[in-house]
C-alpha cells in the first residue's frame, strides 16, 4: 500500500494525456481479458469486479448482500459497458466507461488535494495518474 496525495485535476490531467491514458486502459483491459479473445465477457468484467468488493464491504467491514442482489449489481454494471449490446465489450468501450468513471472521480474529488492510500496494484489508474502528476515535479 501507498499513500499518495491526489485531488481532481490530477485525474483529470491524466485522463486528457490520451497517449498515457490509453496505454494504461488497454493494460488494464488486457488484464482483464483473461482468454485472451481481444473482449470482455460478462464473466471476466464480473471476475474483475467481485475483485474489488464493491458493495460486499462497509467501511472494512464484511456485510452479507444477497447472491441475486450482486447478480443483479454486477450485470448492470456489465450492461453499462456494453454499449452496443453485442454482449461483450470491445476495447473502446471499456476505454469509453473508464474515462467516464475517472471524470466522476475527478468531479467528486474536486479542487481539494486528499490524501489517499491506494493498494499495490500495477493496473491502479489513481495510482497511474498520481505518478503522472509526480513525474512533473
Amino acid at each position: 500500500m501507498g499513500v499518495v496525495i491526489i485531488d481532481g485535476t490530477t485525474v483529470r490531467d491524466f485522463v486528457n494525456d490520451a497517449a498515457a491514458f490509453t496505454k494504461s486502459v488497454d493494460e488494464q483491459f488486457t488484464a482483464l481479458d483473461l482468454n485472451k479473445d481481444g473482449v470482455l465477457s460478462r464473466s471476466e468484467l464480473r471476475t474483475a469486479f467481485e475483485s474489488m468488493r464493491l458493495i460486499e464491504t462497509h467501511f472494512g467491514i464484511d456485510v452479507a448482500t444477497p447472491p441475486e442482489n450482486l447478480a443483479t449489481f454486477y450485470d448492470s454494471i456489465f450492461d453499462k459497458f456494453d454499449g452496443d449490446r453485442s454482449g461483450a465489450v470491445d476495447r473502446h468501450e471499456f476505454r469509453e466507461e473508464m474515462k467516464k468513471i475517472m471524470l466522476a472521480i475527478a468531479d467528486g474529488l474536486g479542487s481539494f488535494p486528499i490524501r489517499m492510500v491506494l493498494e499495490d496494484d500495477p493496473n491502479s489508474l489513481l495510482q497511474k495518474a498520481a505518478d503522472l502528476e509526480a513525474s512533473k515535479i
